[in-house]
């Protein structure tokens, strides 16, 4: 079977693999769709943590199932489905807690352990299984993993007032966010980002309004629409070396700054407004199954975020669909690549 594959700093070639063997309690996908996430480019460009060429690249998919296991029982050949793409050891203290996204012993696909999901067939644990109602198109099952990373943000939130959210970055999670903060109640939410395309789709996907952080003081424009009083609630989306100062100074005494981005450059913070304010600062890292479950069930539900992708390419351009998400080389939130 075909397989992108990284062997290089930017480079991607297609290669002939095996087609994988299932264990008992596995299922072999035929994927449909696989979407390009930022991790990804941290492989391409040779900066990720963990996975170094020569890897497959992916971990966002949505296909239908072609080979059960022995010991499966939930599911069916035929089954269209998604995949939580993590498996925590099970053993330590934070998978007994339930927090498999901090497991230090987890698999995920991309490494020796799992291969990643662009390929024509994927093998997944069924306890990683997400079924896909007849009604939700495989282009958009495929946006299930993403927006868990946004519904397990908005889940680690402890202010109970959902009278006005910010949002600074509208890439693809920043969207996501929007479209999650949604449909978990948020009066108000105010989006950021320096590209006029993405505030357009801001607006566009129901934010109350959006501004330039270079060109604009976002909290001026805040305080103007809270009438003084600050959000509840900022999620940071975005990598700016000024993000967390200015997420704090939008945001109410006693309201919340979550770090959604993963800014891996030292940035400075102005710690003062923290303990003057009594802020809550806290980081949100990837989701646990349980998020994963609720962004399945919003997505089977209804949740419209068909828009969120701007660009769906051949298997055969997996370079030319990872160029696109690195260069910004035309409009773009989200790129799938079609097996």
């Amino acid at each position: 079977m075909q397989a992108a594959v990284v062997t290089d700093v930017g480079k991607v070639e297609m290669q002939e693999i095996e087609r994988p063997m299932i264990r008992e309690d596995e299922v072999l996908i035929q994927v449909a769709n696989a979407g390009v996430c930022g991790s990804d480019l941290h492989l391409f460009h040779g900066t990720h943590a963990f996975r170094k060429p020569p890897a497959v690249l992916g971990h966002e998919i949505a296909g239908k199932i072609v080979e059960i296991g022995s010991k499966v029982t939930k599911y069916k050949v035929g089954d269209r489905v998604t995949v939580e793409p993590q498996v925590g050891c099970g053993e330590c203290e934070l998978c007994r807690q339930g927090h498999i996204n901090l497991c230090g012993k987890k698999k995920v696909p991309g490494t020796p352990l799992w291969l990643g999901t662009f390929v024509e067939y994927f093998p997944a644990p069924e306890q990683t299984l997400y079924k896909l109602e007849d009604r939700v198109s495989y282009e958009v099952g495929t946006l299930i993993e993403p927006l868990a990373v946004a519904v397990h943000a908005l889940e680690m939130v402890r202010e109970p007032e959902k009278n006005c959210l910010v949002i600074l970055g509208s890439g693809t999670i920043g969207l996501l966010l929007l479209a999650a903060a949604k449909a978990y109640g948020y009066k108000k939410i105010i989006c950021t980002d320096t590209m006029a395309f993405n505030r357009e789709m801001a607006l566009k996907l129901g934010a109350a309004a959006v501004f330039d952080p270079i060109h604009e003081d976002v909290r001026e424009q805040v305080m103007r629409l809270t009438d003084g009083k600050g959000a509840d609630l900022a999620l940071i989306a975005a990598g700016a070396p000024n993000i967390v100062d200015q997420a704090a100074a939008c945001v109410k005494k006693t309201g919340e700054v979550g770090i959604v981005a993963m800014i891996t450059k030292d940035i400075p913070v102005y710690t003062y407004n923290f303990v003057f304010n009594e802020l809550r600062l806290f980081g949100s890292m990837t989701y646990e199954t349980k998020d994963f479950a609720k962004a399945a069930a919003l997505v089977n539900n209804g949740l419209p975020i068909e828009e969120y992708i701007t660009q769906v390419l051949p298997f055969a351009k997996t370079q030319e669909a990872l160029d696109i998400l690195s260069k910004k080389k035309e409009d773009v939130i989200k790129v799938l690549v079609k097996m």
